[in-house]
């Protein structure tokens, strides 16, 4: 039977690796578990490390056993800065663990609060910046300025309602005299007995009493009374006069779209066997406002030569020479501008029905 050689080595056994790092590293630890306690740091915001070792590993190739059961790993020529530390035991970490805010900046012991202070700014520069958001008094102050900046432009109606309404008379004051005209005719007696009127002269004045037409016109028909003592009209004024069709197709042409002053208006447009639209005719013996200020009652039918003697202090229709139409169409013209502004804003607010 073949002898059996036991090698035994009675010696003491190794002793047990301690927790791998220097000192340095474990009081770094140390302050990192305490700020995640505090609630400083996050675990979740932590990238993944390696963590300490527990137990000794088999030698890597290149390192040689020290007497005090530590293994030295042999010194190799500096390269370049890296980003990499050891963690120690002399091993070097894996770059990808190795991250530069996790590595404690190289300084002297001082205070647990001082160090804390240094620790949690280090954590902080590495966190992603984040816009701050601006305040409540900010955000009122916005407002306020908004608020003002919007407000004129809310105001800006209202304004332009108010203005337009101030404005609104002057507006229609600059407005009629370009299309307003005032007229007056002068007729004769025709047909049986000389009852029918007909036109024997038109005189037309613009807003400021110039005379835009005066013409003396030759009836269609016979003429059997002139009726010289009310319309100044002459035999001889019908010499050279202007036939009617002809005379009645310049008249239209200027009455056309233009407001028409006239005292008892219609008998004119009779003559002129001619229809113009209400809302265009202004007629000085039915305006009430005139009346009062003539002292006379609102819906009478106050003469011309009334009316311009009462408001205007001025003698019309006088002599036996008989009226003169440019002079009874300036009359009319001026007595209308003296209520122009408040009878056309009745006339806005009520406009007459054609």
């Amino acid at each position: 039977m073949s002898t059996l050689l036991l090698n035994l080595d009675f010696g003491e056994p190794p002793p047990k690796k301690a927790l791998e790092g220097n000192a340095k590293h474990r009081n770094f630890v140390k302050k990192r578990r305490l700020l995640e306690r505090r609630g400083f740091l996050s675990k979740k915001n932590q990238p993944p490390s390696k963590a300490p070792k527990l137990h000794s590993e088999p030698p890597k190739k290149g390192e040689t056993p020290m007497v005090d059961g530590t293994w030295k790993t042999p010194s190799f020529p500096k390269k370049k800065k890296t980003a990499a530390c050891s963690n120690g035991s002399g091993q070097p970490l894996d770059k990808k663990a190795a991250v530069s805010w996790l590595t404690p900046a190289p300084s002297k012991k001082a205070d647990s609060v001082a160090a804390k202070v240094d620790l949690l700014g280090e954590f902080q520069s590495a966190l992603p910046k984040i816009s701050s958001h601006p305040t409540r008094s900010q955000k009122k102050g916005s407002q306020k300025k908004s608020s003002k900046k919007n407000h004129p432009q809310k105001n800006a109606p209202q304004n332009s309602t108010q203005a337009h309404s101030e404005n609104k008379c002057s507006r229609i004051s600059q407005k009629l005299p370009q299309k307003m005209v005032a007229i007056d005719c002068e007729m004769v007696g025709t047909g049986p007995k000389g009852h029918v009127s007909s036109l024997a002269r038109c005189s037309i004045v613009n807003y400021n009493g110039d005379v835009l037409y005066d013409e003396y016109i030759l009836p269609p028909c016979h003429i059997v009374d002139y009726r010289t003592r009310w319309s100044g009209i002459r035999k001889q004024h019908m010499v050279n006069a202007t036939p009617f069709k002809i005379a009645r197709g310049q008249i239209l042409k200027i009455l056309t779209g233009k407001i028409v002053v006239g005292h008892a208006i219609h008998n004119d447009f009779k003559a002129l066997q001619y229809f113009h639209p209400k809302s265009l005719t202004r007629d000085t013996s039915h305006i009430p406002p005139l009346n009062r200020k003539a002292d006379c009652p609102e819906n009478a039918t106050m003469s011309l030569k009334h009316l311009t003697k009462k408001l205007l202090n001025r003698d019309i229709q006088v002599g036996k020479s008989g009226h003169s139409s440019v002079e009874d169409a300036q009359a009319t013209m001026e007595l209308y501008k003296l209520v122009e502004v408040e009878w056309e804003e009745h006339l806005a607010q009520n406009p007459p029905k054609d």
